[in-house]
């Protein structure tokens, strides 16, 4: 049997367990990697795209101001001003979607090759002094030292309040999300500012934060819900099926007319758990 699916497999290691007793292959698709010929089945990605997207219209919606400067007869009105923590696929993508909307935008990453992408994008690039810090091969960031997170979370109180929106996207690839935003800094925000953290479900980057729910905390609104591809299911379900659908013809063999799993392969090497009744992944194996 062949089982293709996101299905955590760093956190559900009794499920991976039963696929291997099973003898099932199971594919876990938030292993694809991020190498230029596996984009078309990067499901990852293409749902991270649509939260960063989603989480800023949450925003909009929630907030009691307007996101663009407008020039009124009454005066003119502020633009709002939104800071994303996390400039990977879901960052770049509020980061964007807040531009159009008017917003006068921030971020910060703890990876320095991301600064143009930021900046293509239209908005400032935050830095901090962590020292040595990097991204993976896959381009996730490297865990951060707790020094390095002390450091960062001091310069982030200053940035958080100036913000009317945050969004954080910061999570490290088969880890708990870093807590980045504490409470401390969230006392810093003005009341009515909207908090969303895309990484809720993976631990989350903002400490009180409840997954799956609204918390209001000093007038400021913490958003932890879950799923936001969820919310635009057309979509989300128009690219996971062309995922699926890469993936599939992945691994179809032309010429003998059936699916074959290459555990040598660059891709499926990768995206494999279990295989032939045996934790066959390297990551997992490794955990």
């Amino acid at each position: 049997a062949l089982h293709i699916s996101f299905f955590d497999p760093f956190r559900q290691p009794d499920l991976v367990d039963s696929f291997a007793q099973a003898r099932v292959t199971a594919i876990s698709m938030e292993l694809i990697p991020r190498i230029t010929v596996a984009q078309k089945m990067d499901a990852l990605s293409s749902q991270a795209s649509l939260a960063g997207y989603v989480a800023v219209i949450l925003a909009a919606e929630r907030i009691n101001r307007v996101f663009p400067m407008m020039m009124t007869p009454a005066g003119t009105l502020a633009a709002v001003r939104v800071l994303v923590i996390g400039a990977g696929v879901a960052g770049l993508q509020a980061i964007a979607t807040a531009r159009r909307l008017g917003a006068r935008v921030e971020a910060y990453d703890v990876r320095p090759e991301v600064e143009e992408q930021v900046k293509s994008l239209g908005a400032r690039f935050l830095k901090i002094d962590l020292g040595q810090v990097g991204s993976t091969p896959d381009g996730y960031a490297k865990q951060l030292t707790e020094e390095q997170l002390q450091r960062q979370r001091e310069a982030m109180k200053r940035f958080c309040s100036h913000a009317d929106v945050l969004i954080t996207t910061a999570q490290v690839f088969g880890r708990r999300a870093p807590l980045i935003v504490t409470e401390e800094m969230l006392l810093a925000m003005r009341p009515g500012s909207i908090v969303v953290d895309l990484a809720v479900e993976s631990g989350g980057n903002v400490e009180g934060i409840r997954p799956g729910s609204e918390v209001e905390k000093n007038g400021v609104l913490l958003l932890g819900l879950r799923n936001l591809p969820g919310r635009v299911p057309y979509h989300a379900s128009q690219v996971y099926g062309s995922n699926l659908s890469a993936m599939l013809g992945h691994l179809y063999d032309r010429e003998k007319g059936h699916l074959r799993i290459d555990l040598q392969d660059q891709i499926t090497g990768r995206c494999v758990v279990t295989h032939g009744g045996q934790v066959v992944n390297p990551l997992l194996k490794e955990g």
